[in-house]
């Protein structure tokens, strides 16, 4: 069986962000991770890729240069090899998932088809929540999104998974292959690259491809960043001490002649 999971490089969570250039951000001192959910989706992969005897994990990735890193943090948590598409290009959700589906179709490197393909539900920097849909589109495959516990017997032509909707209730649903999982928190919890898979995963194989070489040369994007801005800081509350005979009145006025919302 070959598995495929799909990963992002995203600034991380607690990095500051400050935009650069209008529609850019300033990354020269931020820390890139796996977007969270991804590594949800990596470890799935591998879960999976432990029960089913001679699998393989490729972990497929689409950006810049240092996108390498991402790649190199899921082959030392135990994917097989990797695909780096790398662009400085800005594209838009429907061009990725165009070069993720046809790195994917175009790799030739196992006998074995595609199956299943492991994304987490969205990334963390844009939380646009389509792509794995959109790969599904460009797949002809099967897609379920925000699941929460996967399963698969060995043979089978299908998988199972929970996926989480609305008000906390969850739907069971059987996707024939193949099909993409978009997985969110919870399904697992994430291994810890040990230093020994770390240094291995250095010598692991990674491909590198370019847009042109997918096919793609028209990066007409349909989706584009006009600017980037910090949202406006807020001033500080103002704090009423006093009995509450007192503060009332003042609190009600307050609300009245500044905040305006009564």
């Amino acid at each position: 069986m070959r598995i495929y999971v799909c990963i992002k490089h995203v600034p991380d969570t607690e990095a500051r962000l400050e935009p650069k250039d209008g529609p850019k951000i300033n990354d020269d001192e931020i820390k890139w991770i796996i977007s969270p959910y991804d590594e949800f989706a990596v470890e799935e992969a591998i879960q999976l890729k432990e029960k089913e005897s001679g699998s393989e994990v490729v972990a497929v990735s689409l950006g810049s240069p240092k996108a390498i890193e991402t790649i190199r943090k899921a082959l030392a948590m135990g994917a097989d090899r990797g695909i780096h598409i790398t662009t400085e290009d800005f594209l838009d959700h429907h061009k990725v998932a165009t070069a993720l589906a046809k790195a994917i179709q175009n790799d030739g490197e196992s006998e074995s088809e595609a199956t299943v393909i492991f994304m987490g539900k969205q990334a963390i920097d844009d939380d646009s929540y389509q792509v794995h849909i959109r790969v599904a589109h460009q797949l002809n495959a099967s897609v379920a999104t925000n699941v929460s516990s996967f399963s698969y017997q060995s043979g089978a032509d299908s998988v199972n998974v929970e996926s989480e909707i609305e008000e906390g209730a969850k739907e069971k649903l059987e996707l024939k292959l193949p099909s993409i999982v978009a997985v969110t928190k919870g399904i697992n919890t994430p291994r810890y690259p040990s230093l020994p898979n770390i240094m291995k995963a250095k010598r692991k194989k990674v491909k590198t491809l370019s847009p042109e070489d997918l096919g793609i040369t028209d990066i007409t994007n349909h989706e584009e960043i006009i600017n980037l801005s910090k949202p406006q800081e807020k001033s500080g509350g103002k704090i009423i001490e006093g009995e509450y005979q007192d503060t009332v009145p003042q609190l009600a006025k307050l609300l009245k002649d500044e905040a305006k919302v009564i």
